[in-house]
């Protein structure tokens, strides 16, 4: 229920705090006064858009704020989807700056419009008698019958099966389209990989055969290179390995006279034999060199295919190619697992279909029970407020799995005898609509939580004995909703738990609109008013006090 709002800046509206009771809460003022300018402001934190042409003050911001109790309305599933902090008071705030910017939160929270207005949908209907396109809905009067049908549980077991059907479906179909597709590429695939496993691919050859290609295709010049170094180091008439070898017995001659010459003598001892042994390792890898063209051409095709691989599938390394065909052995499995996971996606597709089935003839039959308690409650309500000849039927047919079972539903009405019901968009005015609108929305009331409801006027058209129904009709949902109703009505207005008068008030050269809440005393004055005008009569007031004293 809405239990505070707060309204700054916003057309003729300075500032206004209001704090609805529970039960029937009425409005009432004069024409003009700005009870359209509160629904005005009231609906700015519903989602609807705003301009800044409506500030009282364009210089200041405008700010609206709706207090809500929301603990009875099962909206936990609500604030999990959109990430919000689920309050028990929950908070909704609108604030619009003097250029037009508008900014909307949920308990602080920013949030988009789209999430404003779903949210405050589920926690006020407003309700006029120029806004009944809601009853001509399919998806109201099924809720209408659900409601009275008790069906909330069996609903939410059913539409949480239902969208897993859809879910299990949609991810079966996208498996059959992508099964298809690699099917129709299987072949070239498989051909690919029959291609690079048959290369039989090693990361680290690529490199080892370019060294080995390049050694093949110098082998002459490096043979005839490692001679010519062998013939300097041990071969030719000096050899570098004689001439150090004397050259270190010429130092051991003169070490006998020189002591410091014993650790020169000790380092060409080292470095003849790290000559030596380069001359052997020289003479070894000469005699290993070997120009080999039957090798050099194997080497040479091997590198060629691997070139080409590299190639066709745009990659420069060995380690590329092997991860392709990794990926594409891969494919080739899940190709031969699809057909498994499509069976197992298909038999749980039919038996959540299956199970859907089931739980939507339990709604329809529960539908079908609730269709005479809706008409005979609807039309009894009907009869009490002026409406004594009409008639409501109601027929459900059957239609394809949906969100809200396998039913279509529609309302066919009439308020004249003799006359066969229609779709109520052909037949019902708008005060008849609005009327029906009442009755079935004071049947839901009993049996589930609805939201604050406010009327609009949607007494127009009628007075007396009709008004004085109209009246208990409210009064009685009340005592199971908050309802908020404007009225120019006196036997609604005596209804009404609290009293709130809508008037306008001038400071110097400036006029407000302001709202307060009626006393006892004052209630009887304005009920008075209602009756016979702006100065009321002892005999008004005394009729005035009558029906208040019923309430």
């Amino acid at each position: 229920m809405l239990k505070r709002l707060l309204i700054k800046n916003y057309a003729l509206i300075d500032e206004l705090d209001i704090s609805p009771a529970k039960g029937l809460n009425i409005l009432t003022g004069e024409t003009g006064a700005g009870k359209s300018i509160i629904l005005g402001a009231l609906s700015l934190i519903l989602g609807q858009r705003a301009e800044s042409k409506y500030f009282y003050n364009q210089a200041q911001k405008c700010v609206i704020e709706g207090f809500f109790q929301i603990e009875e309305y099962n909206l936990g599933d609500f604030f999990q989807e959109e990430d919000l902090d689920y309050e028990p008071e929950t908070i909704l705030r609108r604030e619009i700056s003097a250029d037009g910017k508008s900014r909307a939160f949920v308990n602080d929270t920013p949030v988009t419009l789209s999430t404003l207005k779903a949210l405050g949908e589920r926690l006020i209907d407003i309700h006029s008698q120029h806004a009944t396109l809601e009853i001509n809905t399919e998806d109201f009067q099924l809720m209408t019958l659900d409601s009275v049908g008790e069906n909330g549980s069996l609903l939410k077991t059913y539409q949480e099966t239902f969208r897993k059907y859809r879910q299990v479906t949609q991810a079966l179909h996208d498996l059959i389209e992508e099964s298809k597709q690699a099917q129709s590429e299987a072949d070239y695939h498989q051909f690919l990989y029959d291609e690079l496993a048959a290369a039989k691919l090693n990361g680290d050859e690529q490199e080892a055969l370019e060294q080995e290609q390049n050694q093949l295709s110098h082998a002459e010049e490096i043979k005839r290179a490692l001679l010519a170094a062998n013939f300097l180091l041990s071969e030719q008439e000096q050899p570098v390995i004689n001439s150090l070898k004397e050259a270190g017995l010429q130092i051991q001659q003169a070490e006998r006279y020189v002591s410091n010459l014993h650790e020169l003598s000790e380092r060409l001892q080292s470095a003849l034999i790290e000559i030596k042994d380069i001359a052997e390792e020289v003479e070894r890898t000469e005699q290993h060199i070997l120009f080999d063209e039957g090798r050099l051409t194997e080497v040479n095709e091997r590198l060629s295919l691997l070139y080409q691989l590299q190639q066709k599938h745009h990659v420069s390394s060995v380690a590329e190619l092997l991860a392709i065909q990794k990926d594409l052995e891969n494919k080739l499995i899940k190709l031969s697992s699809n057909d498994e996971e499509i069976a197992k996606l298909k038999a749980e597709s039919d038996a959540l279909r299956e199970a859907s089935e089931k739980l939507a003839e339990e709604l329809r039959a529960n539908r079908q029970k609730a269709i005479p308690l809706v008409q005979k409650a609807v039309i009894e309500v009907l009869s009490e407020v002026g409406m004594p000849n009409s008639v409501l039927s109601i027929e459900l047919d059957s239609s394809t799995l949906r969100l809200s079972g396998a039913d279509t539903v529609r309302f066919l009405f009439t308020a004249n005898k003799g006359q066969v019901p229609q779709p109520l968009n052909k037949v019902a005015s708008g005060g008849e609509l609005s009327r029906l609108m009442l009755a079935i929305k004071s049947l839901i009331a009993k049996s589930s939580a609805l939201p604050t409801i406010i009327f609009d006027e949607i007494d127009t058209g009628i007075s007396g004995e009709v008004a004085l129904k109209v009246g208990n009709v409210m009064e009685e949902m009340a005592k199971h909703m908050q309802v908020i109703a404007i009225t120019h009505l006196p036997q609604i207005a005596s209804k009404g738990n609290a009293h709130y008068k809508v008037y306008k008030a001038e400071a110097g050269e400036v006029t407000r609109s302001n709202m307060r809440k009626l006393s006892d005393e004052e209630r009887v004055v304005e009920v008075a008013q209602m009756l016979s005008g702006s100065n009321p009569g002892e005999a008004a007031l005394k009729h005035a006090s009558e029906l208040l004293k019923h309430r």
